[in-house]
């Protein structure tokens, strides 16, 4: 019977401490809503881009912010909210201070739980002045009629209690505080990156439960579903842009190319949707912040694999003369402003291969900006070249002309074809 009475007594004891972990940070907002001024709508405007809004509570050829489209995780599929001012289904009876609970502490007006689908991890170091005037600037937009889609998560994830047990593991909230030690610009490009822009939400690494396995390490990690590994800003093999030009880090987050990079994939639509319209002293501000982060000296981790056959070799030479040289040179040397050099590229090396399979199975596309008006793009190969073709030229590209990399194998291309989709 005192066992019982303990387990008991123990199991409330947890409750309690999980239920005090989330409501942690909170308070019973009654302040007013902001004073609307023109002033402060286009700073709303401004910080919606920023924080990339559109992109995820916006379905495909539907209203702006009026919510519906589905974000596949690992544990089933999350659908965005409307943020619209209607007020039967979306904000519009929400207070400012609901709003700021939302972004801030996770927790919607009814007091549900969110799903951290919506980074409010990164959203909370958002500060209340920028909250308000995204508050002010979505009660501007025309209300739209469009009720939530019931999210389709699997059990126990789709439970309320899994949900707060999650967050007292691993959410805490708070706004950012800038660091005395550092340059105005560098806290602007901190606030930037760890809040609106919630970078470390891709390029950051996520353990079994779907949380970032560091704080916001920027370290690099693969997006979950997507099949796209976001490089290490961290790291001089990967990402990592600390011994750049300034000037080229501002142009690759405003036009999408930058001498010797470009962007493919997810981060094409981030800078066609979102960075290409920020402002130059904040993108300047962001170079300033990434350009700072410490960087690894640590060589790229080599998996444990037997030497690549001589025949493999020959095989994705040959294959590369056939489709790949007229574009990327003999040498891999590319074409200035038109295809990137695969001879030093770190895109071509780095460990992981995930985005180079993706590119050849798909296609590379860089994002069409006001910079950049008509980038060039790759083809896709996924009906030209079979899983073991993929993975000699991949392997070929990876060794020749003073590469190193390890090979790719067919294993390495079949996963990912096989995963296309989910």
């Amino acid at each position: 019977m005192k066992k019982i009475a303990f387990v008991l007594l123990a199991a409330l004891a947890l409750c309690a401490l999980v239920w005090a972990l989330n409501v942690r940070d909170e308070s019973d907002d009654a302040s007013a809503a902001p004073t609307v001024t023109p002033e402060l709508l286009q700073r709303g405007a401004y910080l919606a881009r920023l924080g990339n809004c559109a992109a995820c509570h916006t379905t495909r050829g539907g209203t702006p912010y009026a919510g519906g489209r589905g974000i596949d995780t690992p544990f089933g599929t999350v659908y965005s909210s409307n943020l619209t001012p209607d007020a039967a289904t979306g904000i519009g009876r929400w207070s400012a201070g609901d709003f700021w609970r939302a972004l801030h502490n996770g927790r919607s007006k009814d007091g549900r739980l969110l799903y951290p689908a919506f980074p409010y991890t990164s959203y909370t170091a958002v500060t209340r002045a920028d909250s308000d005037a995204l508050y002010a600037y979505l009660h501007s937009l025309p209300p739209t009629v469009q009720a939530a889609t019931p999210h389709a998560l699997r059990w126990p994830f789709s439970t309320q209690p899994a949900l707060a047990v999650w967050r007292a593991l691993y959410f805490q909230p708070g706004v950012l505080q800038p660091d005395p030690q550092q340059s105005a610009e560098w806290n602007r490009g901190a606030y930037l990156v760890r809040g609106l822009g919630h970078c470390g939400a891709c390029h950051t690494a996520r353990n079994a439960l779907g949380a970032s396995s560091g704080e916001l390490d920027l370290a690099g990690g693969l997006i979950p579903m997507q099949n796209w590994y976001a490089p290490a800003l961290t790291s001089p093999h990967e990402a990592g842009v600390a011994g750049w030009p300034r000037d080229d880090v501002v142009r690759l987050l405003q036009t999408g190319v930058a001498p010797g990079a470009n962007v493919l994939g997810p981060m094409a639509e981030v800078v066609r949707q979102s960075t290409q319209y920020w402002s130059a002293s904040d993108l300047g501000a962001v170079a300033t912040y990434l350009q700072a982060l410490p960087q690894t000296t640590a060589a790229p981790p080599v998996r444990d694999q037997p030497p690549t056959p001589g025949r493999m070799l020959e095989r994705g030479a040959q294959l590369y003369d056939k489709h790949c040289a007229q574009c990327h040179g003999a040498q891999g040397q590319g074409v200035a402003g038109a295809y990137p050099a695969l001879a030093g590229n770190r895109a071509v090396t780095m460990a992981s291969t995930a985005n180079l399979v993706q590119t050849v199975l798909n296609g590379g596309f860089a994002p069409a900006t006001a910079g950049n008006p008509r980038p060039f793009g790759m083809p896709p190969f996924v009906l030209v070249l079979d899983d073991a073709d993929i993975a000699a030229v991949l392997t070929h590209i990876r060794s020749a002309w003073g590469n190193q990399a390890q090979g790719v194998t067919e294993l390495d291309v079949n996963r990912m074809r096989a995963n296309q989709g989910q």
